[in-house]
């Protein structure tokens, strides 16, 4: 059985910030429903961003 994971160092960007995000919430003892209210947020606001950049 041969091992296909990549080390977090060679994974692409988005993998590392989601594996930062996920210790971040984890080790702060947030509750799930928590941190998808925050993280709907956050995704609305960084969608607003990239539409102004795009105008």
């Amino acid at each position: 059985m041969s091992n296909t994971h990549l080390p977090l160092e060679q994974a692409p960007e988005e993998i590392k910030l989601a594996v930062d995000l996920i210790y971040l919430l984890e080790s702060n003892e947030i509750a799930p429903e928590i941190a998808l209210a925050a993280l709907k947020i956050v995704q609305q606001d960084i969608e607003r961003k990239l539409q102004t950049q795009q105008l």
